[in-house]
Parts: structure tokens; sequence; C-alpha cells
């Protein structure tokens, strides 16, 4: 049986990537418990490092709103909107130099590619420790979006090598559940950390990239040994689960075709590089996620600076960020979980949505200022916001076929929908505190078309696949591959 990663990847890879299984044996089928157990297996091996990389992504991206409110722009003398556009510039290359990273983590293998992105983001982290004015800060912040590029879309397809349609949000939304874990310690660490004021004639602030820059560094180095390639190389299972779970990808994706056609194709397919850019799903998928990511960002960059205008002290602040993000943690989770059961994307992803905009809503609708209110928009927000970027993504995955097609529609879409980082970054003014209407107002605009194109793609999904039932006819293989989700045999997940 030829390697699934192989299957999708092989003729960019080179002939030399991975080791194939034996081909031609006859594996005993396994039963659906079974299936449970080995992808749990696979879970206990494979998700935890994933989750650690992309926690200290998230980390090292979020802990400059932490920085802040310890003295940053004092002591950098950051003036007018300077800060704003330190915030800003991270997600300029970030964006574009998404669709690239996907290519590029097949081309190098996942082991190779994500830990060493890490290795080269933790040094950025790090030296913003010691920069002193506005342009290393700027430079620093440039530089971390460009070495963060690779990761979180890299993240996403990677879970699709490992894991069949049905079950793929439950572990992104394990893995994305670390961002908002991150959130949480980003608070208690900084706590911690700015004790450590005039420790070596260094400000508090310093030390929270310093330190948590040289953790990256070191988390990465050990992460070499720990990030797998796929299943068919993955030397935890034995041959017999090696065969069912790639059967079991086979089978969830009906419109890829055999290994050995595979083989012969390049996944550099130029074909399947401009279908993901012409297909009519990208725009849906980017808009849903560019309001979605309006609201993360709003909310992981600025919510110790909108806690702190509510009348707390900076230290309190970031300690009151845990709460909401380790709620955010829970709903992720639980409903990651409940949406892979009932086999459901977009309307749990349409019900995040209604909550990020309901949470927002009662921050800016109240004509006087009420900070309880504003905390307690921030917690239904967060609640919607962290489990609906793990559905979204579940959504292009499941729906964009084949592979290469998918990897870069899944790298478009992350990467156009990051933008809304960059747009986020400049909604909170200094001279708007502490009501901040009008960020709060600017996010929910974008959550509202958001929602709407969310609820439009599920009706045209639904309109799509009645009429592929009603006219569907079988393709050959080769169509099935050439086709992709275009295929009429192919059906849209909902």
């Amino acid at each position: 049986m030829a390697s699934h990663f192989e299957n999708t990847a092989q003729a960019e890879a080179g002939p030399e990537f991975g080791s194939s299984p034996p081909k031609g044996e006859d594996f005993e089928e396994y039963s659906p418990e079974e299936m449970k157990r080995l992808l749990r297996k696979i879970d206990l091996r494979v998700i935890p490092i994933l989750a650690i990389l992309y926690f200290l992504s998230f980390l090292d991206r979020g802990n400059i709103g932490n920085a802040n409110i310890q003295g940053l722009s004092e002591d950098l003398n950051l003036v007018g909107n300077q800060y704003n556009w330190v915030l800003t510039v991270f997600f300029f290359p970030y964006s574009f130099l998404e669709p690239i990273s996907n290519l590029l983590l097949v081309k190098f293998k996942p082991s190779i590619w994500l830990p060493s992105i890490m290795v080269a983001w933790g040094i950025v982290t790090t030296l913003m420790g010691i920069v002193q004015n506005y342009s290393g800060l700027l430079a620093a912040r440039f530089f971390l979006g460009v070495t963060e590029a690779g990761l979180f879309p890299g993240l996403a397809f990677y879970v699709s090598l490992w894991y069949p349609r049905a079950n793929a949000q439950y572990r992104i939304s394990l893995i994305f559940s670390s961002a908002s874990m991150a959130g949480a310690f980003s608070g208690l660490l900084a706590f911690l950390i700015s004790k450590m004021d005039g420790v070596g004639g260094l400000e508090g602030w310093r030390w929270i990239f310093i330190l948590e820059g040289i953790l990256t560094v070191v988390v990465a180095a050990i992460s070499f040994l720990l990030v797998l390639d796929e299943p068919s190389t993955a030397k935890f299972l034995s041959e017999r689960e090696k065969a069912a779970i790639i059967r079991m990808l086979d089978d969830s994706r009906a419109t890829t075709t055999s290994a050995e056609q595979l083989e012969e194709k390049s996944a550099f397919d130029l074909k399947q590089i401009k279908a993901a850019f012409r297909d009519w799903q990208t725009i849906f998928h980017a808009i849903n996620y560019w309001g979605m990511a309006c609201a993360v960002y709003a909310l992981s960059l600025f919510l110790p600076t909108i806690i702190k205008g509510l009348g707390y002290s900076s230290t309190n602040a970031q300690l009151l960020t845990i709460p909401v993000y380790f709620t955010a943690s829970v709903c992720c989770v639980v409903v990651g979980y409940f949406s892979d059961r009932l086999g459901q994307r977009s309307l749990f992803s349409l019900g995040c949505y209604v909550a990020v905009f309901v949470g927002f809503l009662i921050a800016v609708a109240p004509s006087k200022f009420i900070p309880g209110l504003t905390y307690a928009g921030t917690f239904i927000a967060a609640s919607g916001i962290y489990p609906a970027i793990p559905g979204l993504l579940a959504l292009s995955s499941n729906n964009y076929a084949p592979a290469t097609k998918r990897a870069v529609g899944m790298a478009i879409q992350i990467g156009f929908g990051t933008l809304g980082g960059a747009a986020a970054s400049n909604f909170y003014r200094a001279q708007d505190a502490p009501r901040y209407r009008l960020g709060h107002g600017l996010v929910l605009g974008f959550v509202g078309l958001g929602l709407i194109s969310t609820t439009s793609y599920y009706f045209l999904c639904r309109i799509t696949n009645s009429r592929r039932e009603r006219v569907c006819h079988d393709n050959n293989q080769e169509e099935r591959f050439d086709l992709g989700d275009k295929a009429l045999t192919f059906r849209y997940n909902l």
C-alpha cells in the first residue's frame, strides 16, 4: 500500500521521501471500535506536539499586548499610532507567505519544515527583548510574521493527512484550543515575569520576550524528534494499522485516485494551484475567515488593554484575561467534539458567529459605560471565536480536493483571512479608551459580514449537492483526480 503523503505529495517531495508499507498484502478489516482505538492512538502521538507548537506560536505573537501594558510603549517612546503599526506590520508577510508555505511544507516534509520555522520565530521573539526604538520593534514584528507564516496553514493541512474528513474538526479544535490557553498563560506568565523588572538592567517587559523566545527555541529543537510526516512512515503504527488508517483516509476522499496514478502526477500541479485561486469556494472561505480573524486578533492583541481600561491595574488586568481564555478553550474543544459527532460544520460555525456578534454588541451598545457588562461581552465573544476558527478550517479542508488544491486553498483562506488581523490592529486607539466603541463597532461589522457569508456558503453547498444528486454519474479514477471537488460524485460537507 503506497504512502498516503506520497499519494498527495510524492512528486514534489522526491522519490526518496518516506517509505511505503508493503503492497499487495491482505490486511484484515478493522471494526469500528478498533478504528476508534486507532484514532485515539494517533491522537496521543500527533496532537500534543502540534498543540504545543501552536501554543508557543500564539504566545509569541500575542505577548506584545502583555508587554505593552508593562511599559513597552513608554520605554521605546512610541507616539501616536506607532504601536498600532507595530501590530499591523506582522500580518503583511504572514498573510502573503501563507499560500507558499504549504507547498514548502510538502517539499521539505513536516518533520523538517515545522520545527525549522519554529526555531526561526523563537530567535526573532528573543531579539524583540533587546530592541531600542520604534524602527527596531517594527522590523522584529515584520520578521516574526515572516517566520510564523508557515505554521497554522501547515498544521491545518497536516491534520488532513492523518484524519478522515469526519474526524478533522475535533482534532483542529484540540490544537486551536491551545491558542486560547496561550492567551491565559500569557497573562499569567507576564504577571510573573514582570517581577523581573530590573534584573540584568532590563525592564520587565523585555524579559517577557526573551524568556518566552528561548522557551520556543528549546521546544523547537526537541520537536525535530517528535513531529511525524505521515501515517505510512510512522514507527508507532504496525503495518496493519498503517494500512487501516490509509484506507480510511482514502475512503473519506472518494475524489482521489490510486497511488500509482498519483505518483505520476506532480503535487505542484499548476492546474490545481490555479483551480484553488479560481474556485468560487475560495472567496467565501476567505471572507468567513476574515470576519472571525478580526475578532480573534482584536481579542488576543487588546484584551489586556480593554480590561485595564475597565479600571484595573496592569497586574490585575493580566490575571483577569485568564478566565476569559480558559472558558474559550473549553468551548473550543466541546464544539469541535459535537461537530464531528453530529457531522455538522456550517451550523456550528453559524452558532459561533452569533455568539461573537452578541458579545461585541453587549460591549458597544449601552449608552452608559458599564465595565462589568463589557467584561461579560468578552466572555461571550471568546466563547464563539475560538470554536469558530477550527470549524471554518475543517469546512474548507473537507470541501477542497485534491490535495494540492486543498493545501493552496486553505493557505489562501488563512492568508487572506488573517489580513483581518492587520485591520483589527488599528481598531483600538488610545484616544477611544476606556469604552473603545469604535473598535468594538468595527469588529461587529466584520463579524456581521462573516455571518452573512457563512450563511450564503451553507445554502450554496446544499443547492450544489442537490443538483449533483439529480445528475450524478460515476467518474473514472483519472477524472476524479482532475475534477477534484468538481466531480459529480463529490459532496460538499455541510
